[in-house]
């Protein structure tokens, strides 16, 4: 039996070492935390080596690390340029672009481009420059010498009208006929602006559905438009020969109280009191001819007229001055109109489609001007043009008829003509350039390039015949 007071004391060891083990880890713990906070807060020793001598350690230890650098994107401006679409504004195209409108109001309140800068039509171009929708520069070509440029500056918008001069260069050229004038033409490398005003030049002599030939041949000096080195456009034909069955015309351009005209070298106006044909570039279908048999009709009547076959909605010309005297449905003439000119001639037009715009009795034309357009209305076996041409109540060839000739040059004015015109008909009578001068590089103004003479090839897309009464 083991005496009380053993029991006792073993009881109190045991808890003696119970508490003392506990001491053990706690002082282990507190100084593994002592030590970790040592050298958290213990300078490194490669940055206080490298601290300047005359800075404490403690001080450059304490001193904050400086801040991250933030990488930044600055904004950049960009270009677009808009097309003006069928009714667009520039208030639409900002919206649709997403674009600054205060910048529009502003630019909008500058003095005196209010109109260039509002007048838009479709085809035109704008160009902005703007950052996050911050107009910067707005340019548009106001006409085909001035351009609008629209500058911010530190003072705010501003406005100038730049210059952009054109240059007038000259050229002659020629070819040859074997289908088409222009098909003649295109082989010549002449466009068909030019063409067409040199047929019109040639319109009253000439009739370019019925009298051309193979082997006619023509000449033109006219203009061509640049600016800045690039080709805009042709401009006026200067001066045209036209060899047609083997008879020579020859006409200048000459300008005399404003109006523009071409004479031939003696002076005599190539405009006639009527043209030879009120349409252009179409093909007869049926020539004038008292004893016909009629295609719809079958019978024996008499075709007093040209009939020329052309697509509907063709502009018919009146031939000549004068006024209209009948306008509306007339029998187998379907929609026709009558014209009365001086010296006792009238002239007809039938089939037609409908009339031009304030086309009535009573209403005076203009040669050239359009009076209606082609159709197939009344007796028609195709869309055309029936054309009469009348003296005193008679009925006349369209195509053969004496025209009678406009006024000539005044004598003032003759010798300044004769002057302007003979170096231009000097260019249409000189010689015919090797083939190598047609591929050169445009000339330089007032200089002539002549292009060798073309022989296309290829026929002309016939039309279906077309005939009346």
């Amino acid at each position: 039996m083991v005496p009380r007071n053993i029991l006792g004391f073993w009881k109190n060891s045991s808890r003696i070492k119970v508490l003392a083990t506990c001491l053990v880890v706690g002082a282990a713990l507190a100084a593994a935390a002592f030590v970790a906070w040592r050298q958290g807060h213990s300078p490194d020793p490669v940055a206080a080596a490298t601290q300047p001598a005359d800075v404490p350690a403690a001080t450059a230890a304490a001193e904050p690390a400086p801040p991250p650098i933030v990488a930044q994107q600055a904004s950049v401006a960009s270009m677009i340029e808009v097309v003006v679409g069928r009714n667009d504004t520039l208030d639409a195209i900002f919206r649709r672009m997403a674009l600054n409108k205060s910048d529009l109001a502003a630019i909008r309140n500058l003095p005196g481009i209010r109109q260039s800068l509002d007048f838009l039509k479709p085809g035109d171009s704008i160009k902005l420059t703007h950052t996050d929708g911050d107009i910067k520069e707005l340019t548009r070509k106001v006409s085909e010498t001035q351009t609008l440029d629209v500058v911010l500056k530190d003072s705010g918008f501003e406005a100038k009208m730049i210059d952009n001069p054109v240059e007038t260069r000259v050229r002659t050229a020629r070819a040859t006929i074997d289908s088409s004038l222009f098909q003649a033409a295109g082989a010549a490398n002449i466009s068909d602006t030019v063409a067409l005003k040199l047929a019109n030049v040639f319109a009253w002599d000439i009739d370019f559905v019925l009298d051309i030939r193979e082997g006619d041949r023509f000449t033109a000096v006219y203009e061509q438009i640049f600016q800045d080195g690039k080709y805009l456009r042709d401009g006026e034909v200067l001066a045209a020969e036209f060899v047609n069955n083997g008879k020579v015309y020859r006409a200048v351009r000459f300008v005399t109280d404003g109006h523009a005209g071409y004479y031939t070298p003696a002076g005599l106006a190539m405009r006639k009191a009527f043209l030879r044909a009120p349409l252009e570039f179409t093909r007869v279908s049926s020539a004038f001819n008292p004893h016909r048999q009629h295609p719809i009709l079958n019978l024996i009547r008499g075709h007093m007229g040209t009939d020329y076959a052309a697509p509907i909605g063709t502009p018919v010309h009146a031939a000549g001055d004068g006024h209209v005297s009948f306008a509306g449905q007339r029998g187998g003439y379907g929609n026709a109109i009558v014209l009365t000119h001086g010296a006792n001639v009238s002239t007809l037009y039938g089939h037609m489609s409908r009339f031009a715009r304030n086309i009535h009795v009573g209403t005076r034309v203009q040669q050239g001007e359009v009076i209606g357009y082609v159709g197939m209305t009344g007796l028609a076996t195709g869309p055309h043009l029936h054309y009469e041409y009348l003296t005193n109540g008679v009925h006349r060839n369209p195509q053969t008829v004496q025209l009678p000739g406009a006024e000539p040059l005044r004598a003032q004015d003759l010798q300044t003509f004769r002057d302007m015109a003979a170096p231009l008909l000097a260019d249409l009578a000189a010689p015919q350039a090797p083939a190598a001068v047609a591929a050169a590089p445009p000339a330089t103004p007032a200089t002539r390039v002549a292009t060798a003479p073309a022989r296309p090839t290829g026929a002309a897309d016939p039309r279906a015949n077309a005939s009346s009464h």
